[in-house]
Formats: structure tokens, sequence, C-alpha cells
């Protein structure tokens, strides 16, 4: 079936004979085609390159170049290859047909032509070329279509195997706690399954002004890891992923001193979908330059950037549960002992009264004998120390336990130590005196008004005298000083003729802590004394130090100065000083 001539469908006549072309042309016409005529070879290719006709006609034996030719021309112009060209010839000319067809031809007529053959031929092959023309497009159609099928196909593969990555790591996050294990496990996977040479992790510290490459995978140099970057040096960069946006962008690499190498980087920020603000790190990874980050291969490194948030809070809070299980423990620890020694120190003192008791009632059996035995009088002053001990253990563990509360009820006033402190060692002076220690107090003349709680301070500076005369052997001096400079006012507690070793010194301050072989006095305290010093030196904002060297120990309280700028009336400026040794006159202060 022929398809009807349309008016665009344009034939090329070519032919030396002028009878000839007139003929075809009007045959042509009449046929409604629109008609191009040409008398020789040369004018034939300007007229097919400018009008691009649907068919050509071409005489074979023409002047200077013959149809064969002219034919050969055609089909080596890629925009003129695809016209179909049917040669004329006449019945009386011998040639070689098998050459017409071998450069092109599509088909013969012989003249005279007939114009019914004619118009038939031309249909015909108008016909074909539509036909071939439709089934190029169908093919190049079914072409695309396969390509992109196979693109569809390519890139569901890809997607099955990043998510398979994706599975992997999650399994991994299921399986172990190890932050280091997973996220280099992360990198490496990562950087295989999208076939980059270079992948790395950076975390941030906790003020998000640095980012440390914490883990890398690269196939070569250089190696990255550990390397710190300023955000600040980069704010274009880090302001967005902050932002919670993955950004891709091109970055000079240096592979030497000497050598840059520019890259595709893609940075996806590493966030807890918790968090409100912030970002823990980001996943970078990097491309040669002529290569870019397809939109799967981001939504991977996205999931990817997931899974690591979830592997470092995971860790994280594994690591602070840890920590808080190794708290409980030594809690628990310090509660087993804190039972196992209050236990012994509440019935040490009541067995000495158990003890006691059953001599006095043997005495209470026989009363001359308490008038002419000393024992009795031992049997007291067993009583009346184990009670005092008792008591003690009590005071000191109730102010422990009730230090928090104290700290609501602390009175702060203006305190001149220069006439306060001889009234807190006054009371030791005869203690002292009779353990033959020597005792100074040395007051720093135009001393500042401290700003303290009176109690507190009363107590902590009692608790270290006593410390002070329960290991300072005979002969030996005890010194309370007071100093101050612009920024502070010290007070200093210090005992000659014993020094702490230091493995001993970091636990002075444990509850129930007593430095061994230290006691020539065999005094027996409760081990909470210096807990409770130090716990009541925070209360007053202040802080204490242990120094022992030089067969010198000596306990520095550094109080923060407040200036007053006046000083109230009922403070007197005068010095105070107190020397009391056991081989020379007590002054006048000292009642020993």
């Amino acid at each position: 079936m022929y398809r009807e001539p349309l008016e665009s469908d344009v034939i090329l006549v070519v032919d030396d004979s002028l009878s000839d072309l007139q003929v075809l042309e009007t045959a042509l016409k009449k046929g409604g085609f629109s008609v191009f005529t040409a008398e020789n070879g040369e004018k034939a290719l300007q007229i097919a390159e400018s009008v691009h006709p649907n068919l050509i006609l071409m005489d074979v034996i023409l002047d200077v170049i013959n149809g064969f030719e002219i034919c050969r021309h055609l089909k080596a112009n890629p925009s003129l290859r695809e016209i179909p060209v049917i040669f004329l010839t006449n019945l009386s000319e011998t040639i070689n047909k098998a050459e017409g067809f071998a450069v092109g031809g599509v088909d013969y007529l012989s003249k005279p032509i007939d114009e019914n053959e004619l118009l038939a031929r031309v249909r015909t092959h108008l016909t074909v070329q539509q036909m071939q023309q439709h089934l190029a497009i169908q093919n190049r159609t079914l072409q695309q279509e396969i390509k992109s099928r196979l693109q569809v196909e390519h890139q569901l593969e890809q997607a099955l195997n990043f998510q398979a990555v994706v599975e992997d790591i999650t399994e991994k996050i299921r399986d172990s706690l190890d932050e280091e294990q997973i996220l280099q496990t992360a990198t490496a996977e990562l950087a295989k399954v999208l076939g980059i040479n270079r992948c790395q992790i950076e975390l941030y510290n906790l003020d998000q002004t640095q980012a440390t490459i914490a883990y890398e995978y690269s196939t070569g140099l250089p190696k990255c890891q550990g390397m710190i970057r300023e955000l600040d040096d980069f704010p274009e960069l880090y302001q967005q992923l902050q932002q919670k946006m993955s950004l891709q962008f091109t970055e000079k690499i240096s592979l030497s001193s000497s050598q840059q190498s520019p890259q595709t980087c893609l940075a996806c920020p590493i966030f807890e979908s918790q968090e409100v603000v912030g970002t823990i790190g980001n996943l970078r990874l990097l491309k040669p330059c002529h290569e870019v980050f397809e939109d799967l291969e981001v939504q991977l490194v996205q999931q990817v950037a997931t899974q690591c948030a979830i592997t470092i809070r995971q860790t994280r809070l594994y690591q602070a549960a840890q920590k808080q299980v190794e708290e409980l423990k030594k809690l628990n620890r310090i509660k087993d002992e804190f039972l196992k020694t209050i236990s012994h120190e509440l019935r040490t003192p009541m067995s000495s009264i158990k003890l006691a008791t059953q001599t006095l009632e043997k005495f209470l059996e026989d009363e001359s004998a308490l008038q002419k035995s000393s024992t009795f009088r031992k049997v007291l002053d067993i009583f009346r120390q184990a009670c005092k001990r008792h008591n003690q253990l009590v005071d000191d563990l109730i102010s422990l336990c009730y230090l928090e509360a104290k700290a609501e009820t602390m009175v702060f006033e203006w305190l001149d130590l220069d006439t306060w402190l001889p009234e807190i060692v006054q009371p030791f002076l005869e203690r002292v005196h009779h353990q033959n220690q020597q005792l100074n107090l040395d007051i720093s003349p135009e001393l500042p008004l401290l700003k303290s709680d009176i109690s507190i301070l009363e107590r902590i500076v009692r608790e270290l005298l006593d410390n002070a005369c329960k290991y300072t052997p005979v002969g030996e001096k005890i010194t309370v000083s007071v100093q101050a400079t612009d920024e502070i006012i010290s007070l200093k507690v210090s005992n000659s003729g014993i020094e702490i070793p230091p493995d001993e010194q970091q636990r002075v301050f444990d509850q129930f802590y007593r430095i061994p072989h230290h006691d020539p006095w065999q005094h027996s305290g409760t081990g909470l004394g210096l807990t409770l010093v130090q716990k009541l030196v925070e209360l007053l904002d202040a802080s204490i130090e242990l120094e022992s060297s030089a067969n010198l120990t000596q306990f520095l309280i550094k109080f923060p100065q407040e200036r007053l700028e006046t000083t109230p009336s009922y403070y007197s400026n005068s010095s105070y000083i107190i020397h009391c040794q056991s081989n020379s006159a007590c002054p006048a202060q000292c009642k020993c």
C-alpha cells in the first residue's frame, strides 16, 4: 500500500536531456510532488545539499560526472546518504546495474519512461524510506529504553548493595559496643562500595571549635588520621554542616609539600535526630575532581552517617553507664568499709565502758578498796575517754551527714583574725604544755578582715590543732600563722617532727584513714577529722592543701579575699602573739 504524496515530498531529477527533464517534471508534479531539476552532477549536488530531497531520479550517463559518481558523493555525506536514488537509463545503453546498486542506488527505470510505472516506483521507495525511518526511530527508542532499563537495573543493584552495607553496619552496631571498630569498619565499607580512594570521619570537640579526623580509610597518601582543623578557618563549610546540611564541593588535597590535587568532596553531617542543635561530626568522602557523587550515593552516605550517630551515642551512653556502675561499686565499697569501721568504732568505746563497769562492780563490793586503790581513778579515766571518743565519733558522723543542710544555714560575717584566732588557740595551751610541745601563733600585721562563717571556721581550726597535737612528738613545734596577699588570705597549721610519705598524702582526707605509726601520744581518733575539715573548707569556697617534707607537715587553707571599705568599730587593730613552750615561762595570756 502506497502512502499519499505530501506537499513536503521533494523529488530531485538529474538529466542532461532537457526533453527528458520536462517529461519527468510534468509527470511528477501531476502525481502531487514538488520537483527540482538539474542538468549536471555539480548542480545536482548543490541542490541536494540545500533542499534535502526525499528521493532523487538520476540519469546514469551525464557529462563530466556520471550518475554513479554523483551517488558516491551523496552517500559519503552523512546528511544525504539516506536519500533513495533511482537510476535512469536507455534500453539501448549497456551499464553495470550491479555497480549502481553497489554505490547506493535502490532501483532502475528505463527510458522512455512510463508515467504510471514512474509514480508507482517513486511512491514505493518513498513508502519504504518512511518505513525505514520509522524503524530507525523505533530502534533508537528501543535502544534508549534498553539503556534506561539497564541504568535502572544498575541503580537497583547499586541500591541493594548500598542497603546491604547499611544493614551490615547496623548489625555490627547491635552486636558490638566498640566505637572504634564500628566506625573504622564503616569508613572502609563505604569507600569500597562507592569505589572511592578516601573516606574519613571527623569528630568535633565539646565546644565545637575543632574537628579531628578520628577515623580514615585511604588507599594512598597522605594519611590524615589525627589531623585537627579549626572550624573558624573554614566557616563556609562547617556552618552548613552544623546546620545539618550535606554539601558537595571541590577541595585541593596536598599529596606532598609541592603537589596538590583537586578532589570532589562530599561532606555529610553526623547528628542525632533528638538533638535540637549541634552536630557530633561529619563524614568526608573524596573522588577525582571530574566525578561527582550521585543522589543515590549521597543518600547512602546520609544513612551511614545516621548509623554512625547511633553508634557514637550508644557507646557513649554505655561508657557513661559503665562509669556510673564503677562509681556505684566504689560507693558500695566505701559504704561497706564505712559500716565495718563504724561498727568497730562504736563497739570499741562500748567495750571499754563494759570492762570499766565490771571493774567498778568489783570495787563496789569492797568499799574500803575504793579509798586505797589508784585503779579506781584509772577506771574513771577510761570511762571519760571512752565516752569522749564515742561522743566525738557521733558528732563527726552527724556533721558529715548534715553538711548539705549546713550550707543552707551558713551565716557569713566579717571577722578580725587578729582578735579572734588567739581565743580559738587558747584552750590548746594546757595540752601542748602537758605534752612538752611548742605552740606558736603568728598573725601578719595589718591583716584584712575575713568574711566567713565563724562556727565553721572555728571547727576547722580546732580540728587541725587537735590533729597537730596528736601527731607532734615531744619537743617539736606547732605553728598557726596567717598571711594575706591582694587575692587571698592564707591560714597555715604546721607541726614539725613528722613527715607523711608521698604515697600516704593522697589518702589523709579519706574517711576513717589514719596515718600509720605516727601517733606518739596514742590518741585514738575517729578518722573523720580531716575528712570533715576538707568538706567544711569547701563550704567556705576555700581550698586546703597538704605539704609534707623535710620533717615538717603543714595544712594550708586559702580563702578568697573580699574587700571591706570601712572597718567595723567593734574590731581592734592590735596584734596578738601566743608563744608557749615547756622549757620557758608561759606568757600572761597562757593559763597553763
